[in-house]
């Protein structure tokens, strides 16, 4: 085995500190596996790790991995956009490969970055960005080559899908299970991102670039997290057959891309009810193939390192780069959340059950599904239905008009039936 691939790590938090244990606890599979002998050369961070097995592989100084002409592949871990930045975009002119797990990075700087290794034939990839363990997007780019993809959605937040979880079964409020979550080491010291929806709208805003092969911007998707979800709405969903989860969704309409992140009421035989913890689950549907479902780890430090490595293995077998034609100033529109079509869940409290059922089958028709309540506390007083599908603007409307015939509107979110 002559030939010689030399790596080195940059950031040796959770993500990169695996990424190093699997380099050199998997040394001789990798290297079989890529036809070649992988080494683990540098390690970048600021801070010092004497305790560590790589104690003498660590430096503080980017330039000791810039300048090595015998390190070929780069593992960025430091997340974020700001030196990771600065770094990625050095490596790639320098014709060194990177490989990262970093979804801000990519979703914010992810055209920049394959144009920039275009010019110098490397490689920018980014398994580990999206769904952490999870294959997702060597599956989008091999397996569904030949698919027309029509929607890509699912539970893409390990953080907020534990938190949901603990909030259904333990019946925890809110704060609780972020604090729960702190201590489990799922949620950063600032959530905002996990538990606003941010990190899965950027992430959503991957998988659509990729299912279409146009860029898109996380900007301009609608966002909507789990921050104001209440351990009510979490007794609402369980009295009405339902789970809450956190859902990122895409699909291509007509040549329209509709795209949103937020809340969804999923009917409790549906698959994704059961995708508990810090799992993630990613549904695509496509012509040919229909429904496919993957699931698997959505975070943490082994299954993420292992997508990293996975993609250092890919490079260093000689794959040939892959250069998806995205265009910052090509950005696919996408449409308003109000055309978004989905069904709904609505819950109304009122004083008047039977005038407030009478108003939902004269506004809504044969559009919407009655469901039997059934805690009584809940039950008394209120009314909850599913609608087939619509767009949320038609909705609201609707909403208006039977606020003012039965009562207050509760609860509104989409729906997985």
């Amino acid at each position: 085995m002559a030939r010689k691939v030399t790596v080195a790590v940059m950031g040796y938090g959770v993500v990169g500190s695996g990424v190093c244990s699997i380099l050199a606890d998997r040394q001789a599979k990798t290297s079989q596996y890529a036809g070649c002998d992988i080494q683990l050369k540098r390690i970048l961070d600021v801070k010092d790790y004497p305790d560590s097995i790589f104690v003498n592989l660590f430096t503080k100084n980017f330039e000791d991995i810039l300048e090595d002409a015998e390190i070929n592949v780069v593992a960025e871990c430091i997340g974020g956009t700001g030196v990771a930045y600065k770094f990625t975009k050095a490596l790639l002119e320098k014709g060194k490969s990177v490989v990262t797990s970093n979804k801000a990075m990519v979703a914010a700087h992810g055209c920049e970055m394959l144009e920039i290794a275009k010019q110098n034939g490397c490689h920018y990839i980014f398994e580990a960005a999206v769904g952490g363990g999870i294959p997702i997007i060597r599956t989008l780019r091999n397996s569904y080559a030949c698919e027309n993809i029509n929607e890509i959605f699912g539970i893409l937040n390990g953080t907020t899908n534990y938190m949901l979880t603990k909030m259904r079964y333990e019946g925890t409020d809110y704060n609780e299970a972020l604090e729960d979550a702190r201590k489990k080491g799922y949620a950063e010291a600032d959530p905002t991102d996990d538990v606003e929806g941010y990190d899965a709208c950027r992430k959503i805003a991957i998988l659509a670039s990729l299912a279409w092969n146009r860029f898109v911007d996380y900007k301009d998707i609608d966002v909507s997290g789990i921050s104001k979800i209440t351990a009510a709405d979490i007794a609402i969903a369980n009295a009405t057959g339902n789970v809450i989860k956190l859902v990122g969704r895409c699909r291509m309409d007509n040549d329209k891309l509709y795209a949103m992140v937020s809340p969804v009421m999923v009917r409790e035989d549906n698959p994704l009810a059961g995708v508990n913890e810090s799992y993630n689950s990613i549904l695509v549907n496509s012509d040919n193939l229909d429904n496919c479902m993957f699931y698997g780890r959505g975070a943490g430090r082994f299954p993420t390192a292992s997508a990293v490595v996975s993609d250092i293995v890919d490079v260093a077998s000689g794959l040939s780069p892959i250069y998806y034609n995205w265009k910052a100033d090509e950005t696919v529109k996408v449409e308003s959340s109000d055309e978004f079509y989905s069904e709904f869940f609505v819950y109304v409290e009122t004083d008047d059950t039977v005038k407030a059922e009478a108003s939902v089958k004269e506004l809504l028709r044969s559009k919407a599904q009655m469901i039997e309540i059934q805690d009584n506390e809940l039950k008394t007083g209120a009314v909850a239905f599913t609608t087939s599908k619509m767009c949320y603007r038609d909705l609201k409307v609707t909403l208006g008009l039977l606020a003012d015939m039965a009562g207050k509107v509760r609860l509104c979110m989409p729906a997985v039936i």
